[in-house]
């Protein structure tokens, strides 16, 4: 029973941080079960099968709302669906203790890049007319799909940031990258059906990963009206950043009290990107008042 709350809450956060932000449920929930002792692929397999259905609820409501852009998802799917089964195949004919120091770098480095997008993240002018080609859109998604299934996530980190700098509008490239997931997920898990087989699948940590993931589901669509994405860019980084610290060091027999100074340095960190996306933030604001009392005063 405990075990079913820790999984539960697991999903629970990795579904309200995905939620608003339109990324990082896979790679915040792969890194608490890396952080258990699971094994890289049988965590990236129990991550991908709840995601088939999380994902699958996520679509519908952005498809409802219009926050579907048809062109991008239909050049997404495919490519990522394909990358996503060849790397699930890949990850799990690896030795799992072989395997997982290197996942946790790549989930490490994950944790860096979405720290520095937040902290480092500009006003972008939003149009509708800057998409990306489909040649451009096909290996995106094959690359994409590759990571997400052998890292145990990547796919919104990857893709949200490069359609983003394209100036697309930002309700449109969530919800069209959670659409496209869908059949990445299901694609991921096929793979790690067929070279697993569906006993190495533990239905208790999918079960309780999915029922933490539907509970954030609403509450994360609140929380995104409320908190500031920057917010929770930042934190998201630091606990990515956070839990794969810990599988690192011990690979290489650090003693504790390294780890524990890695996790204050990490801590302080955190708590500088804070300050820093918050005031950038307040810049951006006090920029956006001038601009419109100009524009008032403008004949």
């Amino acid at each position: 029973m405990q075990k079913l709350i820790v999984f539960a809450i697991i999903g629970f956060f990795a579904q309200l941080i995905d939620g608003a932000l339109g990324m990082a449920y896979g790679v915040t929930s792969s890194s608490l079960l890396l952080m258990f002792g699971i094994a890289p692929a049988v965590a990236s397999a129990s991550v991908h099968l709840a995601e088939v259905v999380t994902t699958a609820a996520s679509g519908i409501s952005h498809i409802r709302f219009g926050n579907v852009d048809k062109y991008t998802v239909s050049r997404l799917t495919l490519p990522g669906a394909i990358g996503a089964f060849v790397g699930a195949c890949f990850l799990s004919n690896l030795p799992g203790n072989l395997i997982k120091p290197y996942i946790s770098v790549f989930l490490f480095v994950l944790g860096v890049y979405i720290l520095l997008r937040f902290i480092l993240q500009k006003q972008v002018v939003q149009t509708n007319n800057k998409r990306l080609s489909g040649k451009q859109l096909i290996p995106l998604g094959l690359f994409a799909g590759f990571v997400d299934s052998t890292g145990g996530g990547g796919w919104g980190p990857i893709t949200t940031p490069v359609l983003l700098a394209r100036g697309n509008e930002a309700r449109k490239v969530v919800g069209s990258v959670d659409t496209s997931e869908f059949p990445v997920s299901l694609a991921a898990t096929l793979g790690f059906f067929i070279s697993l087989g569906w006993e190495q699948v533990s239905w208790f940590w999918v079960f309780a990963l999915m029922l933490g993931g539907i509970i954030a589901a609403p509450i994360a669509a609140w929380l995104v009206r409320i908190v500031p994405s920057h917010l929770l860019g930042v934190l998201v980084g630091g606990l990515i950043i956070f839990t794969n610290i810990r599988t690192l060091l011990t690979t290489f027999k650090v003693n504790q009290s390294v780890i524990f100074l890695a996790y204050i340095v990490t801590g302080l960190v955190v708590t500088i990107a804070l300050i820093i996306t918050t005031r950038n933030q307040s810049q951006q604001t006090n920029k956006k008042i001038v601009y419109n009392k100009q524009k008032q005063v403008s004949p």
